[in-house]
């Protein structure tokens, strides 16, 4: 028994000393690094768009990979300032301030249109105050050959510009954000459906 010992007691030691340098190596490996929950999109999104439950979920990225002013909290009911990609976290950046309405009459909410003339977009600034007329579009417009071309029809006058987001493409386009009362905002939206919206500015 002696000589058993004798002849394998080098190779114990070795085995012994091995195994305590991985069990060493595995307590000084470095964990994961350290997540932080961000909300991202779920689908593409439009500028200019009221954010929905639907619209967002949270994730965990690397705190390394974190964007700066990425958002941790709720954002439902906020506006994008411009379109976002799906999977994308959101920051501060693509939305619109929250004292959007500072300064409006109470009941007064903010409603995103999409213009069909972005060049005419780019004339606006914020505070300006438009007119906001409906063309028939081609799907929906009078298939008539006697019916003659289609008539603007005033949807409604004098909003004040709020906020004018990123245009996305041209031929989709621009996004204006104007204050409307909730009828006015109905009206716009139940237009947008079946017509193309054009607008005017007025003094």
């Amino acid at each position: 028994m002696t000589g058993w010992l004798a002849r394998w007691r080098r190779p114990l030691a070795a085995l012994s000393a091995a195994a305590a340098t991985g069990l060493a190596l595995l307590a000084l490996r470095p964990g994961p690094p350290p997540s932080v929950t961000v909300v991202a999109a779920t689908r593409d999104l439009p500028g200019g768009s009221a954010l929905r439950p639907g619209d967002l979920h949270t994730i965990a990225l690397p705190a390394g990979l974190v964007p700066e002013g990425a958002l941790r909290g709720p954002a439902t009911g906020r506006l994008l300032a411009g379109p976002v990609r799906r999977g994308e976290p959101l920051t501060d950046a693509r939305l619109m301030s929250p004292g959007l309405l500072r300064g409006q009459p109470p009941g007064t909410v903010a409603t995103p249109i999409r213009i069909a003339d972005a060049a005419a977009v780019r004339l606006l600034r914020t505070g300006d105050r438009i007119d906001v007329l409906a063309t028939p579009s081609e799907a929906t417009g009078p298939l008539s050959e006697n019916a003659g071309p289609p008539w603007a029809r005033l949807i409604v006058t004098g909003v004040t510009v709020l906020a004018l987001p990123p245009p996305e493409t041209p031929d989709q386009g621009a996004v204006v954000v104007v204050a409307t009362s909730s009828r006015q905002a109905s009206a716009l939206v139940a237009a947008s459906t079946r017509s193309r919206l054009s607008l005017t500015i007025v003094g």
